[in-house]
């Protein structure tokens, strides 16, 4: 088995003398989707920080393509090929659609013009939008720009901290046919969600954090069904 894309081992976080992250194992393999599911301070977010190398975890290590990246910069991991699309998609809201995407790229740059291509044949809307500012989009709509901005700095792994919120049902599922069709065109991800249902049906496996603990992992088809998970995230 080839060692996997990102890979988390014993991962003990804290937030000062406040024990975060206990122990925390997963990994995310080259190409596929994963999801990590859990509630309100299950520690989600706080995942996604050591992976970005915002906080760093006490014990336990981080790794991506097989390098040790536990004492790393955040710019480090991201020009090694790790993006986000932050919770509540964290635009920039009084530049154009165009210079977020150059913002994106910023590492590299500011881009080729076959990333751009890329980004407008994922997202044509983006495209007929490049020139408006982006605080005046739809939810809708920035989800694709926030996407797109990721997306410039041609990720190997690309993190999503909870794309469905704040967006309307209808919305939430075309977001999610979105992100399907990028995880399509070859992008490993992974997602953090409270939203399982939705989560789930579009990925290879899951996680379930609950107070900094993984309770739950598996095969995403096997989870669905997982009488413990259906009764505290799918509401059956």
């Amino acid at each position: 088995m080839n060692s996997p894309l990102l890979e988390l081992d014993g991962v003990d976080t804290y937030y000062g003398a406040i024990h975060i992250l206990h122990g925390v194992r997963l990994h995310v393999g080259a190409g596929e989707l994963v999801c990590l599911l859990g509630g309100n301070a299950s520690g989600k977010s706080t995942t996604l920080k050591t992976i970005l190398g915002i906080v760093r975890p006490r014990n336990g290590s981080v790794r991506f393509e097989g390098e040790d990246v536990t004492g790393r910069t955040t710019s480090y991991r991201i020009r090694r090929g790790i993006a986000i699309v932050p919770e509540n998609r964290r635009l920039f809201a009084p530049m154009t659609v165009l210079e977020n995407l150059q913002m994106g790229a910023y590492l590299r740059g500011g881009g080729r013009k076959e990333d751009y291509d890329r980004v407008y044949e994922l997202f044509p809307r983006v495209y007929e939008r490049r020139n408006q500012l982006a605080g005046t989009l739809s939810g809708g709509e920035q989800q694709m720009v926030a996407m797109g901005r990721a997306l410039m700095n041609q990720p190997k792994l690309l993190l999503m901290d909870e794309p469905s919120m704040g967006l309307a049902p209808i919305l939430v599922e075309r977001s999610f046919e979105i992100i399907k069709e990028v995880h399509e065109a070859g992008v490993a991800m992974l997602i953090v969600e409270q939203n399982a249902n939705v989560s789930l049906s579009i990925a290879d496996r899951g996680y379930v954090l609950s107070t900094g603990r993984l309770v739950l992992e598996g095969r995403a088809a096997d989870l669905i069904e997982n009488e413990e998970l259906r009764k505290a995230y799918l509401g059956r």
